[in-house]
């Protein structure tokens, strides 16, 4: 049986940076988010605590970031008091473990990447911003996983 390192190893398609733990499963038990340590083993700073590794949610994101994704979700933040409002509080929980927003991000009203958002309301339930974005992933969760088949 494969540890989770080597699990997420597969499913990134190269040896995870700064891994701590397997923060969110998916239905099938395979790791879908991990949690990242804030320095990687040369000390580099790692920007990104919760980093989505299921391949079917991974690939379903980038489609709605293909589609114009990260522009329409900072505009909604922009203009939704509530969703700026769990933007900046997730944000300022971000920075109080790396220095910087979610996804490494300088600026939170410019959001720089759809899967950190989603990684993020994943692994901390209450996160409204990136539970909007996930609920446009349809399906959330593939019919059979699609990290174990190999």
């Amino acid at each position: 049986m494969p540890t989770d390192r080597e699990l997420v190893a597969r499913q990134l398609g190269r040896e995870p940076r700064a891994f701590r733990s397997v923060a969110i499963r998916c239905p099938f038990g395979a790791p879908a988010v991990t949690e990242q340590e804030p320095y990687d083993s040369e000390g580099a700073p790692f920007p990104t605590t919760y980093y989505l590794t299921c391949r079917h949610l991974v690939e379903a994101v980038s489609r709605l970031e293909a589609a114009g994704g990260v522009e329409r979700w900072s505009a909604a933040a922009a203009a939704e008091k509530e969703l700026g409002a769990s933007l900046w509080a997730a944000t300022e929980e971000q920075r109080k473990v790396t220095g910087l927003g979610i996804g490494g991000s300088r600026n939170p009203s410019q959001l720089k990447c759809l899967h950190a958002h989603v990684a993020y309301a994943l692994a901390r339930p209450g996160y409204l911003l990136g539970e909007r974005i996930l609920a446009e992933v349809e399906p959330r969760w593939p019919d059979e996983c699609c990290s174990r088949g190999e």
